[in-house]
């Protein structure tokens, strides 16, 4: 018989059993950002999250670089009013995104701004790219996304990341990005970004659900796996500095596949707003504790490989103290 008991005996021992820890610079964490001077609007869906105006966003900053984060992601939320087939208002270079990073990185220098590319947003029918019909036109998306994160870099952006899942779209970027100067600018690859039913309190955050059909025809079936590696290999060649896999929790063996096929570069994570929601509303009703129950996930995450998390609890989970007494 083994034993293995003497190595969980008191918390101390314990922690000098841990092979996996958590750290504030592990995190980004994300902004839905809106128009507006002292808006912070509470999301129903998304308990303790907010749609912060650009002040307010400021302002919340200043008290997440305190904790230690240093890498935001901002996703822009725009009235109805200004929506078109094109997602003209992120296409602008003075774009709501746009004010904001120049904003951000005036005011906090040493963030790092991650900024989220994709028409969804901005479109009047919620769809990821120009729509012909009820079918999205790959080819016609690329050069509105490349638009855009040539518009977010030149505010400052220092990665840009598509999240749109059109072919091509990190060639036609980096393409961009270069003809224009922005060489520095890396980009964040969407990589294996796959159609989630935990995407929903997002929808619902950026007022981005589609008004037909769904994104199964450009994002991921859930049921596969060799595209998702490909997807990746396909990202890295194109010039993705960083890649990703989306959602986080339900795909952990994607996060380890990935972690073990393409060493050497940095792999996100995005705990996604369905398992916030979940594990938010799960603690709320009593059935867990809800430190305990995101402390595990997110180790949980990081023990599969990835280097870096999109959380929404990033700042209350280094705020709790969890990262210094996990």
């Amino acid at each position: 018989m083994k034993r293995f008991r003497h190595f969980r005996t008191t918390q101390a021992v314990r922690d000098e059993q841990a092979e996996v820890s958590l750290s504030a610079s592990d995190f980004i964490y994300p902004y839905f950002v809106t128009e507006g001077e002292g808006v912070r609007q509470k999301i129903a869906t998304m308990e303790g999250i907010c749609r912060l105006s650009t002040d307010e966003l400021l302002a919340d900053a200043a008290t997440l670089a305190a904790a230690g984060i240093d890498k935001i992601l901002l996703f822009g939320v725009v009235p109805e009013a200004v929506k078109d087939g094109r997602g003209s208002a992120g296409t602008s270079p003075d774009s709501l995104v746009c004010r904001t990073v120049r904003a951000v990185k005036e005011r906090f220098p040493s963030i790092t701004v991650f900024t989220d590319v994709c028409l969804c947003e901005y479109t009047s029918h919620g769809h990821c790219g120009v729509v012909h019909g009820h079918d999205v036109d790959n080819d016609a998306t690329l050069p509105l996304l490349a638009e855009m994160a040539a518009g977010h870099a030149a505010a400052g952006a220092d990665f840009v990341a598509p999240s749109a899942m059109m072919d091509g779209q990190v060639q036609a970027i980096r393409a961009r990005l270069d003809r224009d100067g922005f060489g520095h600018t890396r980009i964040l690859g969407y990589s294996a970004k796959y159609a989630s039913a935990f995407y929903g309190p997002f929808r619902d955050a950026a007022g981005s659900a589609p008004s037909f059909g769904d994104r199964k025809t450009y994002q991921m079936d859930f049921r596969t796996v060799g595209q998702g590696l490909d997807e990746i290999a396909a990202d890295i060649e194109e010039g993705a500095a960083w890649i990703m896999v989306k959602p986080a929790m339900p795909y952990l063996d994607m996060v380890q596949r990935a972690a073990v096929r393409f060493p050497g570069y940095p792999l996100v994570a995005y705990q996604v707003s369905g398992e916030y929601a979940m594990l938010k509303q799960g603690a709320r009703a009593g059935f867990f504790d809800g430190k305990r129950i995101f402390l595990e996930s997110l180790t949980a995450i990081k023990r599969a490989g990835a280097t870096h998390i999109i959380s929404y609890y990033a700042k209350d989970f280094v705020d709790s103290g969890s990262v210094k007494f996990m």
